[in-house]
């Protein structure tokens, strides 16, 4: 048995970028940062913010690119992809890490953001129909 399952609650680091594929299917990419903090030798508190790569599939992805904006935190659920590809300048291969989100749940809205036209609330994304359950609490394994 092996299990490829990731769990993220950060902010995005850019407005998602939808397109749509000549099948018709819509793909949403974004970056979303995850910070965490730590004691360093001497005493000093340091934060350190990791970078992930989120691809969003199908009616979740259409609607990422209608209500996710720059800032705003999310809880993603998915798993991790490698992708191999050749540089553009021919200096070999490159490779790049992707989670490909199977839920999506909108959390509060971006700080400072003031009224958003109720963005505020939780949005759940299940995967597949851009629907689902209402996660609670319970489910998040921290």
């Amino acid at each position: 048995m092996s299990v490829n399952k990731v769990i993220l609650v950060g902010n995005l680091g850019r407005d998602p970028e939808v397109r749509y594929l000549p099948s018709g299917q819509t793909v949403a990419k974004f970056t979303l940062a995850t910070s965490d903090s730590y004691n360093d030798r001497s005493g000093a508190r340091q934060e350190r913010t990791e970078w992930h790569n989120i691809v969003v599939w199908g009616k979740q992805a259409e609607l990422c690119g209608q209500y996710l904006k720059k800032g705003r935190q999310v809880y993603v659920e998915g798993r991790i992809s490698n992708q191999q590809y050749e540089a553009k300048d021919g200096s070999g291969k490159r490779y790049r890490t992707e989670i490909i989100a199977q839920r999506v749940q909108f959390l509060g809205g971006r700080a400072g953001a003031g009224a958003g036209g109720g963005m505020d609330e939780p949005i759940e994304l299940g995967a597949g129909e851009g629907g689902g359950a209402p996660m609670d609490d319970e489910d998040i394994p921290f």
